[in-house]
């Protein structure tokens, strides 16, 4: 029997018992436990056995009264979840963890564990055990700040951020970049293919930082511990996944940008690509240098006037921050200056400062205008259902909000409800702009939610958009643009092939102009103002909205 198996055998074998904290459910419905007084009475009864289990309790879902493992359906076992949490918040709890098995048609459990959010389902139905927790959900902080990095491969960026959420120095081989990396492939070639999400926080002025980041505890205890937040979006630093550092960098509501660039190799063409990207959307950035125990001070302080020598070229203002101080950096950053760190994972000098900087850079202005979330991610969870990942844009959402889905391919959008929000692997009541979240969705099929769609309140009436105005800037292209070219374009979280039709009929290496942009294929929720680049081959280029066409 394996230990999470062992999780619900052990509930099972120490029963349902007067006084005690655990709770035995075959399932729970909205008209059957929720009306005619049942709720107050089943809301009594949660916190009586969160009281006796000195404020936990477990309830078993999917047995009968005596424990014999039933198994219900996964549609049963989703409603069971909602009515056990609008129970619990009439208790003043929460429910803290889920753990679900499948089962099959003869009460013989078979395990299927899905802690992780990986969907399976193995079996003809669901038994599941729910954690109860006395208090509100987690209020997060106002000050959580969002940092998305870049860098050319191997400059040590996943290894820096590795062993900042940690607090561990690298063992010079990349040690810590095994934190931040998610497939199995990219551990294995020692390359990230995909966006990684790291957390660590400030408590008291000292650094709250996670043991092992792949355990969902550890992240879920750094956003329960600490007063400030601080995230990162770790994109890819190899050229064929640059399509994949722009979604993290366009396509999320960041506060800062973190550039690495190695000493012992100094500023790349990828370098200057990924600071294009990142000024182009005008992201105050702070520039680290990365690998100073690989070099001798001379090769550093070369690197940094080239480093210097870079960012003047593209109109800003670099500020050494060993020369000029924690505190001139912090109140001096901006779209135009930039400040400089040397670093090392492995002695990890530099890393104390970079900590003085997150602790207290200001969150930047929060849009607190209608409810937006632009979808990066989505995956499903058997007994929960369909979750769309993201950063939330404008506004905020909270459970049971109930939201508008799309667009779809024919651009139109569907009707949903918020199950409930997960932040760093800690279920929350509410998410605010700015903040990484996992909305799980009622009403809609995983598979029918893509990357791109957009989640707004229910009472909204979008437009999708065909086609839009908008000046851009093109910034590296070997001829010229005409009419008919076509790029990708990557807007928030779309990633969309484009026909570009220039006004006049052509853009040059260096210009900037107006043209029209038609996406291929459907339509998207594109508004004035939002930033966007494009490439295609070794081409690319910035743009602003400037207007939108609506479909017809």
């Amino acid at each position: 029997m394996s230990p999470d198996r062992a999780v619900l055998q052990e509930a099972i074998d120490h029963g349902e018992r007067e006084g005690g904290s655990v709770e035995f459910k075959e399932r729970l419905t909205r008209t059957q436990h929720l009306e005619g007084g049942r709720l107050e009475s089943l809301a009594a009864q949660l916190r009586h056995r969160v009281l006796s289990g000195d404020g936990e309790a477990t309830y078993v879902v999917g047995v009968t009264d005596d424990g014999g493992i039933a198994g219900i359906s996964h549609d049963a076992f989703s409603e069971s979840m909602d009515v056990l949490s609008i129970l619990a918040e009439e208790a003043d709890a929460h429910i803290h963890d889920v753990q679900t098995w499948g089962v099959n048609g003869t009460g013989d459990g078979r395990e299927d564990d899905h802690e992780n959010g990986q969907d399976g389902g193995s079996g003809n139905g669901l038994v599941g055990v729910a954690t109860v927790r006395t208090g509100a959900m987690l209020e997060t902080d106002d000050d959580h700040i969002v940092v998305g990095t870049a860098g050319h491969v191997d400059h040590g960026k996943s290894t820096l951020i590795g062993s900042l959420v940690t607090g561990r120095a690298d063992d010079g081989d990349g040690g810590t970049r095994g934190f931040m990396d998610v497939q199995p492939h990219e551990v294995e070639r020692g390359l990230s293919a995909d966006l990684s999400y790291g957390v660590y926080g400030f408590s008291d002025g000292e650094p709250v930082r996670m043991d092992n980041p792949h355990r969902k505890d550890d992240r879920a205890g750094v956003v329960r511990e600490a007063e400030r937040l601080v995230s990162f979006v770790d994109t890819v630093g190899h050229e064929p996944w640059l399509r994949t550092t722009i979604r993290g960098l366009v396509g999320q509501k960041l506060d800062y940008g973190l550039l690495t660039v190695a000493a012992d190799d100094g500023p790349t063409r990828t370098t200057r690509e990924h600071l294009g990207v990142l000024l182009a959307t005008d992201l105050p950035t702070v520039v680290a240098i990365t690998k100073i125990d690989l070099v001798d001070d001379e090769r550093a302080a070369e690197v940094s006037r080239e480093v210097e020598r870079l960012l003047r070229d593209v109109g800003r203002t670099p500020l050494p921050v060993a020369r000029h101080g924690v505190r001139t950096a912090i109140e001096e950053i901006d779209e135009t200056v930039v400040p400089i760190v040397r670093t090392s994972a492995v002695t990890a000098e530099g890393l104390d400062t970079l900590d003085a900087l997150f602790e207290k850079l200001p969150k930047q202005a929060a849009d607190e205008g209608e409810f937006r979330m632009y979808i990066d991610r989505t995956y499903s969870v058997t007994g929960v259902g369909a979750v769309a990942s993201g950063t939330v844009k404008s506004g905020s959402v909270e459970t049971g909000d109930e939201l508008l889905l799309g667009p779809l391919a024919d651009g139109s959008f569907a009707e949903v409800e918020v199950r409930s929000i997960e932040m760093h692997y800690h279920r929350v009541d509410r998410a605010s702009s700015g903040r990484i979240v996992g909305i799980a969705l009622k009403g809609v099929r995983e598979a029918d939610i893509e990357r791109g769609m957009v989640l707004l309140p229910r009472e909204a009436d979008p437009e999708p958009v065909r086609e839009f105005e908008a000046e851009v800037m093109v910034l590296n292209h070997p001829t010229r643009i005409g009419t008919g070219y076509e790029p990708v374009v990557h807007l928030e979280t779309v990633s969309e092939a484009a026909v570009f039709s220039p006004e006049g009929g052509r853009l040059l290496p260096g210009d900037t102009g107006r043209t029209r942009v038609r996406f291929k294929f459907r339509p998207y929720l594109v508004e004035e103002g939002q930033r966007f680049v494009f490439r295609e081959g070794q081409s690319k280029g910035v743009g602003t909205v400037t207007g939108v066409n609506p479909t017809d």
